[in-house]
């Protein structure tokens, strides 16, 4: 199922279907995307210092026509301030139980629940972390696009891109400026995450979310939505993903050059 874009309460068959796909998942993340008029009154409204946020730059790679996105692949690159890079290939949305054994059972390989208001995904994601320079190494010609990723990555990718769409052939779609900012907020006794997503054109999206266990995602779901509430944190605005806003924006000014 794919996130709705309206902060409806689900139904009885999608809280269903939730429960199941949270019992053979490994965590639950639980997401909002903040209208970009009420950015700056969040900002201040939980207390968060810009200064203490993570620079990160953000590569994805798709076809000009989203080809992947629209099988549900995700490929992607990141450099990361004051640490190494890495690289994800991401499939959503997933079933668990329909997933190899073997693939759950590698340490690299993760499934995870992302819960926004008014509907939900489960993805499962292949990261690789690396030394700092990978990608610049292939940003400058250095270093071929499929070099970034390990061997099982690139066999999951070829599993759901399929063979017809080799690595190679993916254009770069990016890159986009992100500070990530990890707290905790006053009167909160859990660590929320805020991500700012900068786009060249001056728009912005703003996402605050909070990873928890299957068991406890609906006693942290209750606690966040009540204590942004007391803080006065707009809720109820349309929910969009930031990779398939990334994705749309640098696809489109790739098809206009």
């Amino acid at each position: 199922m794919t996130p709705s874009t309206a902060p409806a309460r689900l139904s009885g068959e999608q809280l269903g279907e939730f429960l199941k796909l949270i019992d053979s998942s490994d965590s639950v993340e639980l997401k909002l995307t903040v209208p970009e008029p009420d950015h700056r009154s969040t900002v201040l409204a939980l207390g968060m210092d810009p200064l203490d946020a993570q620079i990160r730059q953000v590569f994805f790679f798709d076809t000009p026509g989203l080809a992947l996105d629209r099988k549900g692949v995700v490929v992607r690159a990141r450099r990361i301030q004051g640490k190494g890079d890495d690289s994800v290939v991401k499939l959503r949305p997933v079933v668990p139980h329909e997933l190899p054994s073997g693939l759950r059972g590698s340490p690299s390989f993760r499934v995870e629940v992302d819960a926004l208001p008014g509907g939900f995904v489960c993805s499962g994601t292949f990261k690789r972390d690396m030394q700092a320079g990978a990608v610049r190494e292939m940003l400058a010609g250095d270093r071929p696009l499929r070099k970034l990723f390990s061997k099982e990555q690139r066999a999951f990718y070829t599993a759901h891109a399929g063979a017809d769409l080799p690595l190679e052939d993916l254009r770069m779609l990016g890159p986009i400026f992100v500070l990530k900012l990890r707290f905790v907020p006053q009167g909160l006794d859990r660590r929320l995450v805020a991500e700012m997503w900068l786009y060249p054109d001056g728009s912005r999206v703003l996402e605050l979310s909070t990873r928890c266990t299957t068991r406890g995602a609906f006693r942290a779901a209750a606690e966040l939505r009540a204590f942004l509430d007391e803080r006065g944190v707009e809720i109820s605005g349309d929910q969009e993903t930031k990779t398939r806003k990334a994705l749309r924006y640098f696809a489109k000014s790739l098809n206009a050059s």
